[in-house]
């Protein structure tokens, strides 16, 4: 049962202001993801990582709304130790907790999530990667793969089916 399913028991009117809480969150989540993975690549490079989320909330969708990596944006964001700017021990989480549309970057990525979220992202610049890393680090998961695309400092992969 997705998020729209669950709310159909609510009457129209709070299943309208549910659906654009939850629509709120999932840009929150998202623009945070996106400033804590990548504001040091600029627009481009929240995009790209941005486009992975995506990516493995579509492959969720094709396996029936179960997968590993979660369901949503929400739980494809935060799942552990997935995007390391939302693992608890990383020094970086505090920051993205705190930082709010004052500040640039996180504007920017604001705008990029909440184009992701109404669908209006474009064209998915990373050719349908689910994974990727910054080139100064080679994870066990990327030896003997090879990059779908290379934006900025991060190299994306399509590792799942």
């Amino acid at each position: 049962m997705g998020k729209t399913d669950a709310l159909d028991i609510l009457p129209l009117e709070d299943r309208k202001a549910a659906k654009a809480f939850l629509n709120e969150l999932e840009i929150d989540v998202l623009a945070r993801t996106l400033w804590g993975e990548a504001r040091s690549e600029g627009a481009n490079g929240m995009c790209a990582v941005a486009h992975v989320v995506l990516n493995r909330v579509r492959q969720a969708q094709t396996h029936g709304g179960k997968y590993w990596w979660g369901h949503d944006i929400i739980t494809v964001c935060q799942r552990p130790y997935q995007f390391s700017c939302w693992n608890p021990a990383d020094p970086n989480r505090p920051k993205m907790m705190a930082v709010d549309d004052k500040d640039i970057h996180f504007a920017t990525a604001i705008r990029i999530a909440r184009r992701a979220v109404l669908g209006q992202l474009g064209q998915d610049i990373v050719n349908g990667a689910d994974h990727y890393h910054t080139r100064d680090i080679m994870p066990f998961w990327a030896k003997g793969k090879t990059p779908v695309a290379v934006i900025g400092r991060h190299q994306f992969y399509k590792l799942e089916a």
